[in-house]
């Protein structure tokens, strides 16, 4: 018969060390590095310190639990196992040290199931960015297993873990692998044998593309904006509700196999990003965005999106691109200008070869990540069985 389980708050299963508030002029460009939050979401840009450590306790090694106490809700905010290297740990993260009895893993996995409840009695700054004192963690009561029920549930949530952790690999030599082959296919540097004799021209955007300028009007159409590195995204999406306000009736409206050109710069995209109208039917988005659509279907829309994405427009736009960004974020560029940029025009049959193999690029791409979110959620429910005591294992 399974032993029944304890019920103890967390601060009888484990020690908090608080970090260290290193100032800029403790930097160095060598020594320890220091752990800061954004280190914890996988940023691997550090300052170092070089010197013996202000305490001993806020050496952290590999392997090592750690809870960012101040945060932003569901991205920097929680606990973390620290993958290294070996570092001194920064303000506003906690040092979990599990004490006797209590497996490391299981205690981690157990933080991530009630961080929920912790960000719930949060101080927030502002709504998303939160902060919390010792108490409201240690005094969260979870049920207690024994030690080796403990090393079970975490034996087989691990085996979760390492699936998600080759999936997430495996994306990412996919998105490298696609990353060549438009590299490759997008410049004309390798050629499919049919077309080889084919010369590639370059032309003016505005030779294969015409503006949307078709309005909204009185018109019910749901707002949309481009977030950069994703695509469309709709305004109550991206803000929880609709910005368009009185600017609704001259937004664009935008239909399927057309695109718009977000003008704001961003880290991935300095020069700003375009995006083809894929999955709905029609929208509409700010008329500051340049929509356009092909003159003919001479002209493969998959080919010039896939360039678009490449970032390929970049090199031309800063041609035109007259300063930096204004002080509403967006590029000073002209529509005309835009227009004429430069971009490769290889015949509508290599277009559409070109296309359809990173089509199937991205295809089997989202079909891995399909596969990594079907196995977060799988583990997700399986920790709420496993830590709550629903499902029990044999140690």
């Amino acid at each position: 018969m399974l032993a029944k389980w304890d019920r103890k708050p967390i601060g009888e299963l484990c020690d908090f060390g608080n970090g260290y508030g290193f100032k800029a002029s403790d930097w160095s460009e060598r020594g320890l590095p220091i752990i800061r939050i954004q280190n914890l979401n996988g940023v691997r840009e550090f300052n170092y310190f070089d010197g013996p450590p202000p305490r001993e306790q806020i050496v952290v090694n590999p392997g090592e639990l750690l809870f960012a106490w101040a945060g932003v809700k569901g991205v920097s905010f929680g606990p973390k196992i620290w993958s290294g290297p070996k570092g001194l740990l920064n303000q506003h993260i906690y040092k979990i040290t599990p004490r006797k009895g209590v497996d490391p893993f299981w205690l981690y996995s157990t933080l991530r199931v009630i961080t929920s409840k912790i960000e719930a009695s949060a101080h927030g700054f502002k709504s998303s960015l939160l902060h919390v004192k010792k108490a409201d963690i240690a005094d969260q009561v979870v049920p207690v297993p024994t030690l080796d029920e403990q090393q079970a549930i975490s034996q087989t949530l691990s085996t979760w873990d390492r699936a998600i952790e080759k999936t997430v690999a495996l994306i990412a030599a996919k998105e490298r692998r696609k990353a060549g082959l438009m590299q490759r296919l997008l410049t004309g540097k390798v050629r499919f044998g049919e077309f080889a004799g084919e010369a590639w021209k370059e032309v003016p955007l505005g030779t294969l593309f015409e503006p949307v300028t078709d309005t909204v009007g009185d018109k019910d159409i749901p707002p949309y904006s481009i977030s950069a590195g994703i695509g469309f995204v709709s305004q109550r999406e991206k803000w929880g509700k609709d910005i368009a306000g009185r600017q609704y009736a001259s937004y664009t409206h935008l239909r399927k196999g057309e695109f718009a050109y977000n003008k704001g710069n961003s880290k991935k995209y300095q020069c700003g990003c375009a995006y083809l109208l894929r999955d709905q039917d029609e929208i509409s988005v700010p008329n500051v965005f340049i929509s356009f659509r092909p003159k003919s279907d001479k002209v493969s829309a998959d080919f010039y999106e896939h360039f678009f994405v490449a970032d390929y427009h970049a090199r031309e736009l800063k041609r035109y691109i007259t300063s930096g960004a204004r002080s509403d974020g967006l590029l000073n560029l002209n529509k005309k200008d835009f227009f004429k940029i430069n971009v490769p025009c290889p015949s509508p049959r290599e277009q559409e070869a070109i296309a359809k193999v990173l089509n199937a690029a991205v295809a089997e791409i989202d079909e891995h990540r399909n596969q990594l979110a079907a196995l977060k959620e799988q583990k997700k429910g399986l920790m709420q069985q496993l830590l709550t005591g629903k499902v029990r294992v044999k140690s």
